[in-house]
């Protein structure tokens, strides 16, 4: 480097080392090695298997199915050769997505939700020692910050999930209803002030819960559905009767919720699975 001293050839060089950034930019991964990744993980499936005679709500209609083409002759109701069926089912079917039109007028119907709210962060409220002390438990805004305080606020656009066991029962219908000599359901289920503080203040994408509704027993027995009309009001979807929340983490876990896409669809069978950290 001719006409420069070895002092000023160093004095060029520590300022271009000041000029760098501290550590060069992240190399952003590829779908190939994310994929290599989650392949590695623990998957939990967080669907019951659902048939002709499931738990439900009490105001819809059994599932009814036909074979209308089998394997050998004689079976199928229309010929042979190959198995198909055809379901005839509400919907609202086993663990099932709802849409937020099933109850608010003008809000989204299934074709309307984006695939990007099926792939989420998930968080797990778990109340399920005060849903087996109370069965009418519903889960309080005091419960969601005892979460926070453990594993920091709530991630914008995570899927919140109640754990209270409640899917043990199943598919025992009587045991998931739990009523009492005079009608009177005993579920655990959501409270509107926790409902309200993950919707509006931590922007939560979309709620989930293992009773066959979003509000507890007493309150449905009565026919007030509060909790599930806000939420669908607030055009977000839910999704209910979950299965195998005591085998996830609280904090840490991905949610993929896939259904499928009805025209102008209130609601469908879902297919959920979480996947571990």
């Amino acid at each position: 480097m001719a006409g420069f001293t070895r002092k000023t050839v160093l004095v060029l060089l520590a300022a271009a080392l000041v000029l760098l950034p501290a550590s060069a930019p992240a190399v952003e991964p590829s779908l190939a090695e994310i994929y290599s990744i989650l392949k590695t993980k623990e998957f939990v499936d967080l669907t019951h298997t659902f048939d002709t005679e499931i738990p439900h709500w009490p105001g819809f209609p059994q599932e009814k199915r036909e074979t209308i083409y089998w394997y050998d002759k004689g079976v199928g109701t229309i010929g042979y050769g190959f198995f198909a069926q055809v379901f005839s089912h509400v919907g609202q079917w086993g663990t099932h997505c709802d849409a937020p039109a099933h109850f608010a007028r003008g809000k989204r119907t299934l074709d309307q939700i984006g695939v990007k709210e099926m792939l989420l962060p998930l968080v797990v409220f778990d109340v399920h020692e005060k849903a087996a002390a109370n069965p009418d438990y519903a889960l309080t805004l005091e419960d969601v910050k005892e979460w926070e305080k453990k594993h920091g606020p709530v991630p914008e656009g995570a899927f919140a999930a109640m754990r209270t066991d409640w899917s043990k029962r199943w598919p025992d219908a009587a045991a998931m209803r739990n009523a009492d000599a005079a009608g009177t359901a005993h579920y655990p289920g959501w409270s509107l002030e926790a409902m309200k503080y993950l919707f509006e203040e931590r922007k939560i994408t979309a709620s989930g819960h293992e009773p066959t509704d979003t509000d507890p027993g007493v309150s449905t027995s009565k026919g007030d559905y509060t909790c599930e009309a806000y939420v669908l009001g607030q055009d977000r979807y839910q999704i209910e009767l979950l299965a195998n929340l005591d085998r996830v983490p609280e904090n840490g876990a991905l949610v993929v919720v896939a259904f499928p896409k009805p025209f102008f669809g209130s609601g469908f069978p879902a297919r959920v699975f979480a996947i571990l950290p």
